[in-house]
């Protein structure tokens, strides 16, 4: 990508920021019909945003794919890449859900006794542990591609 497809691209996308936001701070009444069409006005700017991106960025030509043909990368380091980015968005997902049980449940009973501090942060930790340990996992992952 050229030097100037990459300004027109921070071009658009400031521009689908700022046009949105004016709109919606500029104006004086504030309604339920405003807010619905701030939300129109900031989803068309996105959405337009994000098309002419795709049209920059997936429209020239496919020279890394000729080259990872001609290099032998394959499938193999496809899949290694796509499991990478699994093994870490699934363990953090989980983990983000037994987080947060965990700690309502441990700010709940610290609420009423607050000796029991260590015993529910043990808890917490071994949640935030799920992320650590699918974090790891892709790092072997990408070590093997």
């Amino acid at each position: 990508m050229n030097t100037a497809t990459k300004i027109v691209l921070i071009i658009t996308l400031l521009l689908s920021i700022i046009i949105p936001f004016g709109y919606y701070l500029l104006g004086k009444e504030k309604s339920r019909s405003r807010y619905k069409r701030a939300i129109g006005t900031n989803a068309f700017f996105f959405f337009g945003a994000f098309v002419i991106a795709s049209i920059m960025l997936l429209g020239g030509p496919d020279v890394h794919a000729a080259e990872a043909a001609a290099s032998g990368e394959g499938l193999a380091t496809g899949l290694g890449y796509l499991a990478a980015a699994l093994v870490t968005g699934l363990s953090c997902i989980g983990g983000g859900i037994a987080v947060a049980s965990a700690a309502s449940a441990a700010l709940g009973a610290l609420s009423e006794d607050s000796s029991i501090l260590g015993k529910s942060l043990i808890f917490v930790g071994l949640a935030e542990g799920v992320c650590l340990y699918g974090l790891i996992i892709s790092f072997m992952i990408l070590g093997n591609l």
